[in-house]
């Protein structure tokens, strides 16, 4: 299996981490809240009285921000070698993991494991060892 070094960008990730990192620490400190993708939009479905706001930002954020960037930079063509009905199914069951666990890896990845939560650590592990198991079954046990 061939390697593309062009992929390995260790400065913007770098970058990209930091950023992610600082969003989420403005968000508990100025807001008291989590910045768990799944628990923001989710809360949008289901609106409380002043909860809307903030979650619209957040959520807008998420979309607007990457336009962005476009405006002044090439962004790379994605590549996505899977069907739509596989990204389909793979959306909602990612949907289903993230109600089981209480969360998504933003949520307890970026910000459950900073602040020490046993429970975030062992999440994410399971998210990652899922993650691993099933890009193996389909790229080598089902290819």
């Amino acid at each position: 299996m061939d390697i593309d070094w062009r992929s390995f960008t260790p400065r913007s990730a770098a970058i990209g981490g930091v950023l992610i990192g600082l969003a989420a620490a403005l968000l508990v400190l100025f807001n008291g809240r989590i910045a768990g993708v799944s628990g923001v939009l989710g809360g949008l479905l289901r609106p409380r009285d002043g909860d809307v706001g903030w979650r619209g930002a957040f959520v807008f954020g998420l979309v607007a921000a990457p336009l962005a960037y476009a405006l002044f930079a090439r962004l790379p063509r994605p590549q996505i070698d899977a069907s739509w009905g596989a990204l389909v199914l793979a959306g909602l069951l990612v949907g289903i993991g993230t109600r089981y666990g209480a969360g998504c890896t933003s949520g307890h990845g970026v910000c459950g494991i900073s602040r020490l939560s046993l429970r975030s650590v062992a999440a994410t592990g399971l998210f990652m060892a899922a993650g691993f198991a099933t890009v193996y079954v389909i790229r080598h046990l089902l290819d």
